[in-house]
């Protein structure tokens, strides 16, 4: 898994999309009652084969999605977009109890996938495949999973390089 790390003051905000999956109130328990905090689950993408998330928390919401958007530029990952803007192969993505099947779809297909998946493919450029969440629908998990699995992939180059043949002979 190729890991960059972006400088987050470097970083044109116009490049760069972000998109908030999830917020979620968490509460503890202490001896004056209980505290309020929130958590944000965050997604950036440039929409072109660079993507991270990340998960921050604060008192409240704002600075809790401010926190994640750091949280997922220290965590940008590169993946493999095909002609297509699809994937190259059909791979299962799993993280914790969610499993992501993300199938390579042809031109003018779309994005089939739901609402945490959806969010880490459109923000990593492709814009043709279908997927299917499978078990845990843990919004975390899923997101997990999916950029498990785009970072799994592997261009039919990478696969020539590793048994020492020419793409010509792999793909056909």
């Amino acid at each position: 898994m190729k890991r960059e790390i972006f400088d987050i003051s470097q970083v044109k905000e116009d490049d760069w999309g972000d998109n908030v999956v999830a917020i979620k109130r968490v509460a503890k328990t202490v001896k004056g009652g209980r505290t309020m905090r929130f958590s944000a689950l965050v997604v950036v993408g440039d929409k072109n084969g660079h993507v991270g998330c990340g998960l921050g928390k604060a008192l409240e919401v704002p600075e809790a999605i401010r926190k994640g958007k750091e949280a997922a530029f220290k965590n940008i990952v590169t993946i493999p977009v095909n002609d297509e803007r699809s994937i190259p192969h059909d791979y299962i993505g799993k993280f914790g109890a969610s499993t992501v099947l993300l199938k390579k779809a042809p031109e003018g297909t779309g994005i089939i996938a739901g609402g945490p998946a959806r969010s880490v493919l459109e923000l990593a450029g492709i814009r043709n495949i279908r997927t299917k969440s499978l078990g845990s629908n843990n919004k975390t998990n899923v997101v997990l999973a999916t950029l498990q699995g785009l970072t799994s992939m592997k261009t039919p180059e990478q696969f020539a390089a590793l048994r020492g043949k020419s793409v010509a002979e792999i793909t056909d």
